[in-house]
């Protein structure tokens, strides 16, 4: 499905039920210090913590634009706000964003939340393969519009391969895990994560007293899913269309989960301040408290950044008068 399949928010109506806690939630509320009637988006609802969140702070007078690229995802957003008229759930990569907001008749944006995380539900159950908890069908992707990462692996080169995994998971054993794999490829496809943890787990030289709390095919499954999702370059898109989705003064808050994500975001933010396009909120990345890891675990990655879009000129030269 593609960005013109723009799901109003009483389209689908079923969801898992799966318990969602949103990362960085007190955090998030805090930098995008949304009011009533503002304008918002989320543009990845995964689990729609965050979401419930912002219309909780919108009020009967605001509006959210709730984003995902997962049909799974979108079903619940439409399930849990089928007859608020105050929402429009719509299924789309967020890269895509400027475009979605203009089928969906949505003016520039007061708020803007990016949480760059698979959310726990999308993990367990979508049965895409993003965890190797189960054993799934190796797909790793959001949606059937993108070439499985099955196929990926049955058709890339060796050293393409260990250089994604490399790159993407910062896997210091990149080139023996890709060479296994299409070792292992060349008598049986790899076809389930069952088959690709087991392949991965051999591959690595098992440490001293065993593994630590990284499960050793961790971070090739995720070079894998960035890799097939295009995940650092949907990033940089969005940033770069900032400027045209934002109204002026908005609040735009990315939560990223990996280093490279993170890097991006930074260095994206630090430009559009030099450039008088934005100002950084954040001085330094927000992360988690121990009692959230403590009670998150998977929040003790995360790292909140945020920028207010600069004033109108008409709103500075008032201002200035």
């Amino acid at each position: 499905m593609n960005i013109e399949q723009v799901v109003s928010h009483n389209a689908m109506r079923k969801t898992s039920g799966t318990v969602h806690i949103p990362v960085l939630f007190a955090e998030t509320m805090a930098a995008l210090r949304l009011k009533q009637g503002d304008a918002a988006i989320d543009g990845t609802y995964g689990g729609g913590g965050h979401s419930a969140g912002i219309l909780a702070r919108v009020g009967q007078t605001g509006r959210l634009l709730a984003i995902d690229w997962n049909e799974h995802a979108v079903r619940g957003c439409s399930a849990a706000y089928d007859l608020d008229p105050r929402v429009t759930c719509a299924m789309g990569n967020f890269k895509d964003i400027p475009e979605i907001a203009r089928l969906a008749g949505f003016p520039p944006a007061d708020a803007l939340l990016l949480d760059l995380g698979i959310s726990s539900d999308e993990l367990m159950h979508s049965g895409r393969g993003f965890s190797f908890q189960e054993d799934e069908p190796l797909m790793m992707t959001y949606n059937d519009t993108q070439e499985p990462v099955a196929d990926l692996l049955k058709d890339i080169e060796e050293d393409d391969l260990a250089k994604i995994i490399r790159a993407y998971g910062e896997e210091r054993y990149a080139g023996r895990i890709a060479r296994a794999i299409k070792e292992s490829g060349r008598g049986k496809p790899v076809e389930t994560t069952g088959e690709l943890a087991k392949i991965v787990e051999r591959a690595i030289p098992r440490p001293r007293g065993g593994y630590n709390r990284i499960h050793p095919a961790t971070r090739t499954f995720m070079a894998l899913r960035i890799f097939a999702n295009e995940e650092l370059e949907n990033i940089k898109q969005i940033i770069k269309t900032l400027p045209e989705i934002m109204a002026p003064e908005g609040r735009v808050a990315m939560i990223s989960f990996h280093s490279l994500e993170d890097r991006i975001v930074k260095h994206a933010f630090r430009d559009l301040a030099r450039e008088g396009k934005a100002e950084i909120i954040t001085k330094k990345p927000v992360i988690a408290d121990e009692e959230e890891v403590r009670v998150n675990p998977r929040s003790r990655s995360a790292k909140l950044r945020a920028i207010v879009m600069a004033p109108s000129p008409l709103t500075s030269v008032s201002a200035e008068n």
